[in-house]
C-alpha cells in the first residue's frame, strides 16, 4: 500500500491559494465543501490519503462547530504549521464572507431567472462532486464486505434519523462495529494503517486550547452581562452559538435565531433574507454570522460587527480542535484504535452516501434536464479528470441556459 502514501506538503503561501480556490467554487453545504476538499487536496495534490482524511472528518463530527472549517484549518495546519491553518481558514471563509455583508449593505444577488438558474446549476455540480467522492472514498476505505456493510448501515442512521444525531448515531456504530470487526493481523496493521498526520501541537498546547475554551465559554456570559458593552454581548452570543452546534450547517440557525432575533437585535424579515442568501454563496455556512453582526443593532454594526460575529462563532470549534488533535493522534498510534478509525471511516463513506441522495440530490434535480447536467458533470470529472472548477463553470453555465430555456 505504499503507493497510496502522500508525501507533498505545501507552503503557506499555497495553502492559501489552493483553499481561496476552493473557497470561491465550494457550494452546497459541508457535506459538498468535504467532497471538493478531498478532489483537491487528497486526489489531485496528494497532502493526504483517503484513510487520513476520513479520520479528519470522523473526528471533526465529533466536535462542535463547523466541520468543514475545523476540516479545513486542520489540513492546512498538517501542511504549513499554524500559518499553513490561519490561511486555509481565512481563504476558505472570506469570499462568503465579504458576500454577506456585501449583501448586508443592501445588495440584491441572485435575483430574476438567470440568479436562480445560476443556483440551480451550482446544487447540481454539487451532485456530481459529492457522487465522485462517494465512489473514490467507497474504494479506498469500503475495499470488503464488512466495511462495505458497515458503511450502508451508516447511510440507512443518517437517511431515516436526520441531521446531526443520525451523523453521530452512524459515527458511533461504526466506531463500535470496527472495534469489534476490523481489526487486523499484527503484520498486516503495520503494512496498511498509515502514519497519523502531523500537526506539531504539543499536548501542553492543546490543554492550554481547552482551557481558553472553557475559560471563555464559562467568563463572556458574566462578564458581558456585568460591563453591558456592546461587543461583549455580541461577541458571547455567536461563541456560546458556535460552542453548542455540533454538526455545522443548517444546525446554527436556531441558535443563532435565539440569540438575535429573539432578542430583538435582528427582525425575522432580516434573519430570514440572510438565510436566503447563504444559500446562495460559497464556503461555510457559518458566515451568516458576518451579515447578521453587519446589521445587528448590538454592536457596532457594520464591518467591525461582521469581524466580531465570524471571531465569536469560529473560535470555539477552532480551539477545541487545537485541543484534541494531540490525544488524537496518541490514540492512534494503538492497534485497537487503527480497528476502530477503520469502522468510524467506513461509516463516514455511509454518511456521504446518504447526503448524496437527501438533500443534494433531491435539493438539485427536479426532472431529466437537471439529471442530464449533473450526469454530464459527473463524467468530465471522473472520466475526462477536469479540474473542479471547470465543471462548476460548466454547470452553472448549464443551470442558467436551462433556466430561460423554461422561461
Amino acid at each position: 500500500m505504499a503507493a497510496e502514501q502522500h508525501h507533498h506538503r505545501g507552503t503557506a503561501r499555497e495553502v492559501f491559494s489552493v483553499f481561496l480556490k476552493l473557497g470561491l467554487m465550494s457550494f452546497g453545504g459541508p457535506i459538498a465543501h468535504l467532497a471538493y476538499f478531498r478532489s483537491e487536496l487528497s486526489e489531485r495534490r496528494r497532502w493526504v490519503t483517503d484513510r487520513q482524511f476520513a479520520q479528519l472528518v470522523a473526528l471533526c463530527q465529533f466536535l462542535p462547530g463547523p466541520a468543514s472549517s475545523q476540516v479545513g484549518f486542520a489540513l492546512g495546519l498538517h501542511s504549513a504549521g499554524l500559518r499553513g491553518a490561519l490561511a486555509a481558514f481565512a481563504a476558505f471563509t472570506l469570499p462568503s464572507a465579504v458576500l454577506m455583508v456585501l449583501f448586508a449593505y443592501g445588495t440584491t444577488l441572485f435575483d430574476g431567472t438567470v440568479g436562480q438558474g445560476l443556483i440551480s446549476g451550482l446544487k447540481i455540480v454539487a451532485v456530481a462532486i459529492i457522487a465522485q467522492a462517494v465512489l473514490g472514498m467507497a474504494r479506498n476505505l469500503t475495499p470488503d464486505a464488512t466495511r462495505a456493510s458497515i458503511a450502508v448501515i451508516a447511510a440507512l442512521c443518517a437517511l431515516l434519523l436526520s441531521g446531526t444525531p443520525g451523523q453521530l448515531l452512524a459515527i458511533v456504530l461504526g466506531l463500535v462495529a470496527g472495534y469489534f470487526l476490523c481489526r487486523e493481523p499484527r503484520s498486516i496493521t503495520a503494512e496498511k494503517f498509515e502514519q497519523p498526520l502531523v500537526f506539531g501541537i504539543s499536548r501542553r498546547t492543546g490543554i492550554l486550547c481547552l482551557g481558553i475554551f472553557a475559560l471563555l465559554f464559562l467568563g463572556l456570559p458574566i462578564l458581558a452581562r456585568s460591563l453591558g458593552h456592546g461587543e461583549l454581548l455580541l461577541f458571547d452570543a455567536f461563541y456560546r452559538a458556535g460552542a453548542l452546534v455540533f454538526g455545522g450547517g443548517h444546525v446554527i440557525l436556531p441558535l443563532l435565531q435565539d440569540a438575535v432575533v429573539t432578542s430583538g437585535w435582528v427582525s425575522e424579515s432580516q434573519f430570514l433574507a440572510g438565510y436566503g442568501a447563504t444559500q446562495a454563496v460559497p464556503g461555510p455556512m457559518f458566515t451568516f454570522a458576518a451579515y447578521l453582526g453587519t446589521i445587528s443593532t448590538v454592536g457596532p454594526g457594520g464591518v467591525f460587527g461582521a469581524a466580531i460575529a465570524l471571531a465569536g462563532i469560529f473560535l470555539p470549534g477552532l480551539l477545541l480542535l487545537l485541543g484534541v488533535l494531540p490525544l488524537w493522534n496518541m490514540l492512534l498510534q494503538r492497534a485497537w484504535a487503527q480497528a476502530v478509525i477503520r469502522g468510524a471511516n467506513a461509516a463516514v463513506v455511509g454518511i456521504l452516501a446518504a447526503a448524496l441522495y437527501s438533500p443534494v440530490f433531491t435539493s438539485a434535480v427536479h426532472g431529466p434536464e437537471d439529471f442530464s447536467l449533473g450526469l454530464l458533470c459527473f463524467v468530465l470529472l471522473v472520466s475526462w479528470k477536469c479540474p473542479p472548477w471547470c465543471v462548476v463553470l460548466i454547470g452553472s453555465l448549464g443551470g442558467v441556459a436551462l433556466a430561460l430555456l423554461g422561461t
